[in-house]
């Protein structure tokens, strides 16, 4: 290879990784983004239990409707777009989420909310599983690590609900929602970076993968039974962390108020510190499975938080701080990874692998959140915490699972 050859090759390959990394930059921002407009509607809970008169039943309807909605639509969305990927659903997802939020700060009555939060599950439907499909030509070899970066954009939006409902929405209420088309608007603009380089890999994709079938270079799937039996103990999982997420992020500001006295001001403060150690928890989740494996550190996460969790509802609450910390560190460490397993498992269909795990994920915690806030109005939100602790056992589970299973 001559000189100049050889010089711009290295200058390409130098071009493309510094391309990639701000790919991931972008599409975390965009995640996080949508995910702050997703975490309104939960900071807008106090607000509207008071100034619509909602009981906890209905909030749980709201945070169904939300989660149920981008729940049925990101498998949809992801099976169209593994067949037919379509970049511009990207920005078209964000101007449905525009639209709901708008909705959500007019909204004169628990209806119109309802319909409000529907535009708000689609505008996040549409927009998983591409922002996944995104993360994956971008990633490289450090799949988990990239799917990371990316869902710590989400967590870090979901993290900024008690904040956003301390700072925002107590002081100015309902209206307040008005602030999220802001966020929409900016996340458009940043999709215009992303979208152009979306399409030219998608294009360079589909040739590699023309040429690795036909040198025959791609590796055999997985029989349909094993997918099967590995999907099915993989949705048991996150439909465990996914009803204990429900408990604690919608319904556990209410519980601390009840049992501990305090404002729904300071009930910002412990579920905060959850989030925010999901975040962390959810970087460091990703560099570690692609050191020891997939399936290992699911069992970490998941079990691993079993003994924080059955803790959680009995104590004191000068320890209620420093636990809930860890409690979301673990928790919240093996959620990439579940994508990234599932996308392992369907290397053909990684919208679709996309879409069921987070569309469950979203699913399960807002059947979780209208279950658990009929028991909460039944019994009471201590019988429901106490419950709903026990979840993280079934992270048992993770050790049926077959072993990774990485692309060639």
């Amino acid at each position: 290879m001559s000189a100049p050859l050889a010089s711009k090759v290295t200058t390409n390959s130098a071009i493309k990784s510094a391309t990639v990394y701000a790919i991931l930059i972008c599409i975390s921002s965009v995640h996080l983004m949508n995910d702050m407009m997703q975490s309104v509607v939960s900071a807008l809970f106090p607000v509207l239990e008071q100034s619509l008169g909602l009981s906890l039943a209905q909030i749980g309807w709201i945070a169904f409707t939300l989660n149920m909605t981008s729940s049925v639509m990101q498998p949809v969305v992801g099976l169209i777009s593994d067949k037919r990927p379509a970049p511009w659903m990207l920005p078209v997802g964000m101007l449905a989420s525009m639209a709901g939020m708008i909705g959500l700060a007019f909204a004169p009555n628990f209806y119109l909310v309802l319909l409000a939060v529907v535009f708000v599950g689609l505008g996040s439907a549409v927009f998983h599983p591409e922002g996944s499909r995104v993360v994956h030509l971008a990633a490289g070899s450090r799949r988990a690590f990239s799917q990371s970066i990316y869902q710590v954009g989400g967590n870090f939006g979901q993290m900024l609900g008690p904040l956003m409902t301390m700072l925002i929405f107590l002081p100015f209420g309902q209206k307040g929602a008005i602030w999220g088309t802001l966020l929409a608007a900016t996340a458009i603009i940043i999709l215009m970076k992303v979208v152009p380089w979306y399409k030219k890999q998608l294009a360079v994709h589909d040739g590699k993968m023309q040429q690795r079938k036909a040198a025959g270079n791609v590796k055999p799937a997985l029989a349909p039974k094993v997918v099967a039996y590995a999907l099915a103990i993989l949705f048991a999982i996150v439909f465990a962390r996914s009803w204990y997420a429900a408990a604690i992020g919608n319904f556990y500001q209410f519980y601390v108020v009840e049992t501990y006295g305090l404002t729904i001001k300071q009930a910002q403060i412990p579920l905060f510190l959850f989030l925010a150690a999901g975040v962390a928890g959810t970087f460091l989740g990703g560099i570690l499975a692609d050191r020891i494996g997939r399936k290992k550190m699911m069992l970490i996460s998941i079990l691993g938080a079993a003994p924080f969790a059955l803790l959680l509802p009995h104590l004191p609450l000068a320890w209620v701080y420093p636990l809930i910390v860890v409690l979301g560190f673990v928790l919240q460490s093996g959620f990439s990874v579940s994508v990234v397993y599932a996308q392992e498992l369907m290397p053909s269909k990684v919208g679709t692998a996309s879409g069921l795990i987070t569309g469950l994920a979203f699913g399960m915690g807002g059947l979780g959140a209208v279950v658990l806030g009929y028991l909460a109005d039944a019994r009471s939100l201590s019988f429901v915490m106490i419950a709903c602790s026990v979840l993280p056992l079934m992270g048992l589970l993770a050790l049926l699972l077959p072993k990774d299973r990485k692309e060639a």
